[in-house]
C-alpha cells in the first residue's frame, strides 16, 4: 500500500439525528445504529484531531518554566462545499447550524485496499443464509455474489446486497438495501458461490456542533460554496481500511 493518501475521492457524512457528546470518549461501536447522508460536492477539507493545553507553571527555586498537557480539544473543522442546494446532505447540515445540538460525522477516506473474495454455501430458507467461516463482516457490510452455476432465487449475480445481520462468526443473512428487508432464497443452485466484500477506506467518526453554514461567493471564475465550520465536541476515532 502506497504511503502517499489523496484527499480526493474522500466522502463527508452528517448523522440524520442529534447525538448528544458523551462524557467519555468514543468508540466505533458508538456509530453503529447512525443512518448516514453524504454531503455532496465537498472542495475543501478542514483538520480534526487532538491537540493538548499548556499548562505553564513559573518556578520560582527552579528558575524555569514546567510545562505540563492539560484537557485535550479536537479542534475546528472548516469544511467548504460547493453549493448544492438540492443536495440532501448540504440541507441536513445548514438544519443543523440552526440547533444548539451535537451531530455525528463520518469521513470515508479513499484508501481502500483491494477485494478479497470467499466461498461460500448459501441455504435456500427464508432468510437465507449464507455461511464461511470466520467471514468476519457487519451490518451493512456491501457485498456481491458471483457463481460458477446459479445463484438461488432471491439473489442474483453482480448486484449490491448489504449485509443485514450477522448471526454469529459463521453466518450472515443479506438486504437489497442498508438496513433493509432480509432476503428469501428459493428454488434451485448450483456451482461454487463466491461473496466478494467491497473494500472499505479508513474511517473517522466524531460528534460535533456546527457552528457555521455560510455562503461565499467569489471571483467570477469561481462557484458559490457553503462554509461549514464543526466544533469537534468528542474525542476522534479512526478505523484501519477493511478488506
Amino acid at each position: 500500500m502506497s504511503d502517499l493518501f489523496a484527499v480526493a475521492g474522500a466522502k463527508f457524512y452528517i448523522g440524520a439525528a442529534a447525538m448528544a457528546a458523551p462524557t467519555i470518549d468514543v468508540t466505533a461501536a458508538d456509530f453503529s445504529a447512525v443512518t448516514w447522508t453524504e454531503v455532496v460536492d465537498w472542495t475543501q477539507c478542514g483538520q480534526i484531531g487532538d491537540t493538548a493545553a499548556l499548562i505553564t507553571t513559573q518556578v520560582i527555586s527552579r528558575g524555569r518554566d514546567v510545562k505540563q498537557k492539560g484537557t485535550r480539544n479536537a479542534g475546528s473543522m472548516q469544511n467548504v462545499f460547493a453549493i448544492n442546494s438540492s443536495d440532501p446532505g448540504q440541507i441536513a447540515l445548514i438544519a443543523a447550524e440552526k440547533t444548539r445540538n451535537n451531530y455525528p460525522f463520518k469521513i470515508l477516506w479513499d484508501d481502500a485496499p483491494g477485494a478479497s473474495p470467499f466461498a461460500a454455501t448459501i441455504s435456500v430458507a427464508s432468510p437465507g443464509v449464507v455461511t464461511k467461516v470466520a467471514h468476519g463482516l457487519t451490518a451493512n457490510r456491501e457485498v456481491v455474489f458471483s457463481t460458477t452455476g446459479a445463484l438461488p432465487t432471491g439473489l442474483v449475480a453482480g448486484t449490491k446486497y448489504y449485509v443485514k445481520t450477522a448471526l454469529d462468526a459463521d453466518t450472515f443473512t443479506v438486504s437489497a438495501t442498508p438496513g433493509g428487508t432480509v432476503i428469501a432464497t428459493t428454488g434451485t443452485q448450483s456451482g461454487t458461490h463466491t461473496v466478494t466484500p467491497t473494500p472499505l477506506g479508513t474511517v473517522n467518526y466524531f460528534v460535533g456542533l456546527v457552528m457555521s453554514a455560510q455562503q461565499a461567493g467569489g471571483g467570477p471564475n469561481t462557484v458559490r460554496s457553503l462554509n461549514a465550520n464543526v466544533e469537534v465536541n468528542t474525542n476522534v476515532v479512526t478505523v484501519a481500511p477493511t478488506v
